[in-house]
Parts: C-alpha cells; structure tokens; sequence
C-alpha cells in the first residue's frame, strides 16, 4: 500500500512493460520544467490567482461555476466529494439543459466562468442566460470571446495557462481556485514530490498500466467502474473523460462506464457476468464511518442477519460477494477502497489517474493530450447556426 489514504489491489500481477518504465523515468524528468503540465501537479505550481483576489471572493455564499468538459468537471468531483465538509452552496452549469437553472436566491452570487479557449459554446450561452453581475473568468491569455465579455463589462480574469489542457486541469487554477472559495486546503492536493519518489507507488501504477494495455491488445475496452460511493458519481465523470478524450484516437481507444452499485446488481450484472468479455473492471468504495444502523426493532426473523449490521457493512458485503464472483469466473478487475476522505486522497487519486492515461498514450503510440475529432461538431454546429 502505498497511501494511508485508500487500498489499492491491482490486476493479476504481471511483468511490467519495459519500454513504459523507461518512459515514466524520461516523463517525469520533464517535471523539472516549470512550464510543463506536471509541475501543476505540484506545490511548487506559481497559481495565476493572488491571495487578495481569494479574500475578496470568499465574502460569497453561492458560487456559480459555468464551464463544459475539463472547465467544470473537476471542481464539481471535488465539491461532490468532499460535500459533507463543504459550507457554500456551489451550483454548476455544465450543460445547456441545466437543473440549477430555476434556482432563485437574496444571497450575493459569485460566477466563476471558465474556458481555456474562451469560446467555448456551451459555457457563452449559459453565462449570457443565467450569471448574474459578479463574474469573475479563468480563460487563456489570447484574444478570445471571454476576453472581450470580461473587458466591456470590466470584471475580473485570471489566466488559464496555455500549458495546461482542460481535462488536466484539476490541480491548476481550475480546479484548486474553486476547492480555495469551498474552504479545502489546496496545498493538500499536491502529492505528486511524494508519490514518484514512493517505489510501491511505481510499481502499482506501472503494473496497472501494462495490464490495460494487455486487455487493450485482446480486444477488452470497456472499462467498467463499479463505484459503491455516491458521492464519487462526479469524480468518475471527470475520469471518464479524461480517458475517453485523450485515449479515444486513430480507431483505437478505451471506453470508461459509469456503474452505480449496488443498483446495477439488478440490470447490468447479468451482462457483466454472462455477457460479452470485452470488459475489465474497477472497484471503488469509502469506507464511511457513521454509517446509519439497522433498525432492529423493524427486522422480522426471516431476515434477521440484519439486525447487527449498518449501511456501509450491507454494501461491503455485496462488493467483496461480487469480487468472489469475478475471481471464480476470471473476470478482470482491480480495487481502490478509500479510508479517508480528504484532500490528500482526493489528490492522490487525480494525480494517479492522470498519469496512468498518460503513459497508456505512450503504449498506444498516441497523442494523449490532443482532441482534434472534437472541433468537427464545433464547425458543423457554427455553419448550422450562422
């Protein structure tokens, strides 16, 4: 185990590709270069925000977050995760048919825009129907729409850097800005000196990354993430597209499925049992503590088993029943099981999950930080619209 934060048991125990331990050694040299995506992976990271900008924003109670993809997704897995300890009300609009957007409040509301292109259609339209006066835009420091809306208007801006891709941008000023106004410790998210210098660390990431690209090589691509944890809904959609978008490329590619359990025991497990074998598999769960107990005096004898047990132990126990059925069938699979929710996990997990897609890009010999089919339907919609 290499974190006091969560377990980690990996796929059947392989030999790791060779070529992918050179790889990650010549990678993480590149730390070095302040300019580089990993250094926002570490404290060293010089953010584009000032302390006296975060004082001022930190004066409101309902934060507004507008952004598409990368722009929104890892602040909304950071406030969906870390919810319980979060006092301010944060809404998202992430969508052009959004839920919060009959919400009405007297609270001062503070609009965090964001888009490193600063066109981004989606997030222009949503800002112009729904964001009320305080605004405040994360956006790349080039000549963009943003740019142009925040001058007229006079409002505060603060720079997305151009090193830094939107889906991996959770530990810049992206994601961190937004954790700062929830009242987490953003110095706590950066693990990244830690974790490479931890040798079980390497192991498990390399091992785990020579194992999917083996079920990549056999035709297994689905990668089916069975989260037992409500609130890390969110945290997989991030993951989802991280590794959708920057593996999905030249007709080859990894689909990440999002599968809340146990509810799918009743609708998907039959596929995942007796179906297709085009998948592997992640289990993820928290081990909550204060789990709500089982009310005994409401139990009657034919399910007595009950009586002594708590929510959390119900759903652990259908995890490790699951487990025992995979193991028995040879189905594929790993686990993370979390013990503590906090910052410091949080960001281990971004920061393993991101350099595992890295380095998958390397073996699949592509680009893992581009998305070029992407601009296709932004054209298209243009023509349509113009």
């Amino acid at each position: 185990m290499f974190s006091k934060n969560f377990r980690v048991r990996d796929f059947k125990k392989i030999k790791i590709n060779g070529k992918l331990k050179k790889y990650y050694k010549s990678f993480l040299a590149d730390s070095l270069n302040k300019k580089n995506l990993l250094n926002s992976f570490t404290n060293k990271y010089s953010y584009s925000f000032s302390n006296s900008q975060i004082k001022k924003l930190k004066k409101f109670k309902i934060i507004k977050i507008f952004g598409m993809g990368g722009s929104s997704l890892g602040a909304e897995a950071i406030y969906k995760f870390m919810k319980k300890k979060i006092k301010k009300e944060f809404q998202f609009f992430s969508n052009l048919d959004n839920e919060n957007i009959y919400k009405k409040s007297d609270k001062k509301e503070l609009n965090i825009i964001i888009s490193k292109s600063g066109n981004t259609l989606e997030t222009l339209v949503n800002e112009n129907l729904f964001s009320g006066k305080s605004k405040f835009y994360i956006v790349e420091n080039k000549t963009n729409y943003l740019r142009k809306i925040s001058a007229k208007f006079k409002s505060d801006i603060i720079e997305h850097r151009d090193f830094v891709g939107g889906r991996y941008s959770v530990l810049s000023e992206v994601g961190m800005l937004p954790a700062e106004l929830m009242g987490l410790n953003i110095s706590k998210f950066k693990s990244f000196n830690r974790l490479i210098l931890n040798k079980k660390f390497e192991n498990n990431l390399l091992r785990n990354v020579s194992n999917i690209y083996n079920f990549i090589l056999k035709g297994k691509t689905n990668s089916i993430i069975l989260n037992y944890d409500e609130c890390s809904y969110n945290l997989f959609k991030w993951y989802q597209q991280l590794v959708a978008e920057s593996l999905g490329k030249n007709s080859k590619g990894v689909l990440p499925i999002i599968s809340e359990m146990p509810r799918d025991n009743h609708s998907l497990m039959q596929l995942y049992l007796d179906g297709t074998k085009n998948c592997f598999y992640t289990f993820f769960d928290v081990n909550e503590k204060n789990s709500p107990k089982i009310k005994k005096n409401l139990i009657i004898d034919e399910f007595k088993f009950l009586k002594n047990h708590n929510l959390q132990s119900i759903k652990s126990a259908q995890k490790n029943a699951t487990k025992r059925v995979f193991t028995s069938n040879k189905i594929p699979f790993r686990s993370f099981e979390i013990t503590n929710r906090n910052e410091e996990c949080l960001g281990e997990l971004f920061t393993y999950f991101m350099l595992e897609t890295i380095l998958l890009g390397k073996l699949m010999k592509i680009n893992p930080f581009n998305q070029p089919s992407v601009e296709l339907i932004k054209k298209e919609t243009k023509k349509i619209l113009v």
